[in-house]
Parts: C-alpha cells; structure tokens; sequence
C-alpha cells in the first residue's frame, strides 16, 4: 500500500489527508457520517487510483515486471513508487521526510475516530516502521512480506522486491516520469472539486 504517495498528493487539509491515507481500508459507497473533508480524500484516493492504473507511465512500470505476479504487479509498482518517493523526496517536497511524517501523523491523529479500526492499530506499525524505511530497497522488501502475510489468499509478494532491484533504472524513470502528471491530476481535483464514489 502506497501510504507515502498518498500522503504527499493530499496537501495540508488534516481531513484530506486522513481520508485519502484511509482509502485502501474504505471499501464500497461512503457513509453519510464521514466530514465532507474525509469523504473527498477517499475520493481522491479512488481517483488517484484509477488515474495510475491508466496512466502509460504507470503501465510502462506495470509491464517491466515479470508476468508471474500478474494482477499483484499493480501493487508492487505502487511499492516501488513510495520508495522512489522517498529516495527522491527532497526534489519534490521542501520540508524534510521525516518532519514530514510527523506532521502527517500529527493531522491524521486529529482525525483518529475516522479510521477504521484495523488501520488504527496499524498507525504505529506504518509511521514508526515501514515508512521510514520505504527509502532501502530492503525496507520495501520488508513491507511486501508484511502484505504477504496479511493476505488472506495465496500471493506472490514476498520478494517482489527482487523485480525492483532487477529493473530499477527504468522504474525510477518512469516514476519521475509519472509524478508530474499525476500531480497535476491532483491539482485539478482540489480545484474543481468532484462528487464522492
């Protein structure tokens, strides 16, 4: 799950933020009881998403992993993409990663009672753990294996970060290639609003 990437895309709006940080644990239509503020990150999360998935520079990363991974290679694109963020933060973010974190930890902690419960008790695992380490290829790895474990059916994920490691000039590539366009998307998002899905 690309924690990192959706937390950087989100701005400053504690709400935002929270809701698109949460979007992976929201499944289905929107309770009605989410602030306004929550709802739209989770719409932009969902957004986000979708833009990625169809986006030619994220199918470019998609395609340069091997097939064995099938449908899960959209999630170690999203992996290896938090760590290019990560190892590269400083060419898109003026404040430094780890202040960063806290802060984000700080605005979603304003909004703990919005979470669901099973991403409230990852909190501690998430900032204190993996996304400080999301800038090692082996903090990656650790991650995946994480995932794997969590996983209810059986996945390939557990050493997907060998697929990192093997194609890595052309991921970063394609990630700075990516982040442009999907900032803009963003952008556009926040400005012109849209109605939650």
């Amino acid at each position: 799950m690309n924690f990192l990437f959706h937390l950087h895309l989100s701005g400053s709006d504690p709400y935002l933020l929270t809701g698109n940080f949460m979007g992976d644990f929201v499944k289905g239509r929107l309770r009605a009881e989410y602030p306004p503020g929550v709802a739209a990150g989770i719409t932009l999360h969902r957004r986000i998403d979708s833009f990625a998935q169809r986006h030619c520079f994220f199918r470019r990363s998609y395609d340069r992993i091997a097939p064995q991974y099938g449908l899960w290679r959209g999630i170690l694109v999203d992996m290896f993409y938090d760590h290019f963020l990560s190892t590269t933060w400083d060419e898109w973010v003026d404040e430094p990663l780890m202040a960063y974190l806290e802060r984000a930890r700080k605005m979603i902690d304003g909004q703990y009672e919005w979470l669901p419960e099973r991403l409230q008790s990852l909190l501690p695992v998430i900032f204190d753990d993996l996304l400080p380490s999301y800038g090692d290829v082996a903090g990656i790895g650790v991650a995946l294996e994480r995932m794997s474990r969590r996983v209810r059916r059986a996945n390939p994920l557990a050493g997907g970060e060998r697929e990192l490691m093997q194609n890595y000039a052309e991921l970063r590539e394609d990630f700075r290639c990516f982040m442009p366009a999907v900032r803009e998307f963003v952008a556009d998002f926040l400005e012109t609003g849209a109605p939650p899905i």
